[in-house]
């Protein structure tokens, strides 16, 4: 039996990332319950169509693509791989079980993420550290894929500290997906854009979206400003409401709660703060932000492609200039 390569998503956004980490483990779930006894793939679309009635076919073989993957493909011995999109950074990792039913995982919602494999991690690898068309293969957001032999070749390289130059093999894609997988990878594409400006550009391209969303925006000039970096307002001076201070902070690794508390304590009675940090923020900052009695809003990199993408056809040219993109049309 071949050995193969995967990528499992760690929940919407990668919200459990940090748990596949921790507890050694890759997790996905649709709600339909103990699949430790299903036969084989038939039996398990069966179980989608009771589950879900109301789904149609390219839908329900859309789920099963999915959960028969994880349930039936997936081997011991295989790799897998998921993405932590604050740190930018792939966990590659070895599959060590079979099948588990676990209801206990997610208590919040028992049958949400129940369907799990146990995995030995071998180490991390940077996003940027590899081939572009390795990161092209994996910037879809589909829940479960096969990564084939190239990027496959490319990632385990990586690990290994080397780098070598690999042919893509083709991907099976199926058509349901086709377009989630177009627009999952633009957004990879586009934050890819973003994260190599430096930070004058940066700073530029937020103050270009906030005019792109009726703004008016002051760019501090270089040097100390005072914990802000834009202010922006309806008349651009800050005089009326709203009154917007901004931080911008472009850099690797995660805004912690001692650099939220620094930016709540400059600002004054009546405005309103965004944060934004490319390198995302950790927990505890953002339960610093939710606890602010000054409304604070915090913007990570993925946050950040979903409002440019949303008013891009509002932006001016200079802020088009700093990430140019072309509108794709999709048949509805």
């Amino acid at each position: 039996m071949s050995k193969k390569m995967w990528m499992v998503r760690a929940g919407k956004g990668g919200f459990l990332i940090d748990r596949f980490e921790n507890e050694n483990l890759v997790v996905i779930g649709w709600e339909l319950g103990d699949l430790t006894k299903i036969k084989d793939k038939e039996d398990l679309k069966r179980i989608i169509k009771d589950k879900f009635p109301e789904k149609k076919d390219n839908q329900i073989q859309a789920v099963l693509s999915v959960v028969g993957r994880f349930r039936f493909d997936l081997n011991k011995g295989d790799n897998v791989v998921s993405y932590n999109s604050d740190e930018r950074t792939y966990l590659v990792g070895e599959i060590v079980s079979d099948y588990i039913f676990d209801p206990n995982f997610y208590p919040e919602n028992p049958l949400e993420y129940c369907d799990v494999r146990k995995v030995k991690w071998l180490g991390k690898v940077k996003r940027d550290d590899l081939l572009t068309s390795t990161k092209n293969t994996l910037g879809s957001s589909i829940t479960l894929f096969r990564i084939y032999e190239g990027p496959a070749k490319d990632i385990l390289a990586t690990l290994e500290g080397k780098k070598a130059d690999f042919e893509l093999e083709p991907e099976e894609d199926s058509t349901e997906f086709i377009k989630e997988d177009i627009i999952s990878k633009s957004h990879e594409f586009i934050k890819d854009m973003i994260i190599n400006l430096d930070w004058d550009e940066m700073q530029e391209l937020v103050a270009g979206l906030l005019r792109a969303m009726g703004y008016k925006t002051r760019v501090s000039p270089k040097g100390a400003d005072m914990g802000k970096d834009i202010l922006a307002s309806p008349d651009g001076l800050g005089l009326e409401d709203p009154r917007i201070v901004v931080e911008v902070k472009h850099r690797k690794g995660k805004m912690g709660a001692d650099k939220i508390r620094s930016f709540v304590g400059g600002l004054r009675k009546g405005s309103k703060g965004l944060y934004v940090s490319t390198g995302g923020f950790s927990q505890e900052a953002k339960y610093e932000a939710e606890r602010s009695e000054i409304p604070i809003t915090l913007i990570d990199s993925d946050m950040l492609v979903r409002f440019i993408v949303q008013y891009y056809d509002q932006f001016d040219n200079d802020a088009r200039s700093l990430v140019p993109l072309t509108k794709i049309y999709w048949p509805s």
